[in-house]
């Protein structure tokens, strides 16, 4: 188990990939903090978890809410009394053209994607640097290094993500923390799962393995940079993409 007794706080935890990493976090040994917006959601994964033998603390928070953060911060300490690792997944889509996006796209967007991982990262950082140890994990996405038709403000934030986790790795190395970014391809979430049958033929054929991933494909790429076997690794965004963008 490569991640025993390691307490890592995982947002959008409650389907999709941040679902498959509290799967796949549990099953190496890692005690949880899963956070989603819905309480009923998340307890609904932490129940599973938890019948599975795992340890799990369920907690309801809007990331780009400051106050409930500080408070998702102080109720995991409470309980745990550290946090080794941050998995900053919660994300959404608004997508438009830029001519057609409204200013309410581009902020709601900005302020997940963007403002809730430096929310949630500041806060635990705190944390770390206090403990002189710890992880943090960014979802950034292939958009955010190439861009994407139609996503303007995904792309802007996804980027954005790239380059806060190189700062911060540049920041807290010398606390003993470390920070990564994973880009996912195109994943088969409900999100992707929505789009014609013709789309997804046409995003599978951009990928050399011609399919598209499987969340579990990102939340083992999470355990692996998570764990000791990535402690010389730092401040690097882990393409998982099948290929797509060589």
């Amino acid at each position: 188990m490569k991640l025993k007794e390691k307490v890592a706080m995982i947002t959008g935890a409650s389907r999709g990939i941040g679902e498959a990493t509290a799967m796949k976090f549990a099953s190496e040994g890692a005690k949880l903090i899963l956070v989603d917006l819905k309480k009923n959601e998340v307890d609904e994964t932490s129940d599973v978890i938890k019948k599975l033998g795992g340890e799990c603390l369920g907690l309801e928070a809007d990331v780009t809410d400051r106050d409930q953060v500080e408070q998702l911060i102080k109720a995991s300490m409470a309980y745990y009394g550290r946090i080794d690792i941050v998995i900053n997944n919660a994300g959404i889509t608004q997508d438009a053209t830029l001519v057609k996006m409204t200013e309410q796209q581009w902020d709601r967007v900005i302020d997940v994607n963007l403002k809730g991982v430096f929310n949630v990262s500041q806060a635990a950082a705190k944390v770390m640097i206090e403990q002189k140890s710890g992880v943090i994990l960014n979802a950034s996405s292939i958009v955010g290094l190439y861009g994407n038709y139609g996503q303007t403000n995904y792309s802007a934030s996804k980027g954005g993500v790239i380059m806060m986790t190189k700062s911060w790795a540049k920041e807290l190395g010398k606390h003993g923390i470390r920070v990564n970014a994973i880009a996912p391809g195109y994943i088969s979430t409900a999100m992707v799962d929505k789009v014609p049958e013709k789309v997804k033929e046409m995003i599978k054929s951009k990928s050399v393995l011609n399919r598209l991933g499987d969340p579990e494909d990102i939340a083992n790429g999470y355990a692996f940079l998570a764990s000791d076997e990535a402690q010389y690794i730092t401040g690097t965004v882990l393409n998982i993409d099948g290929g797509t963008v060589i």
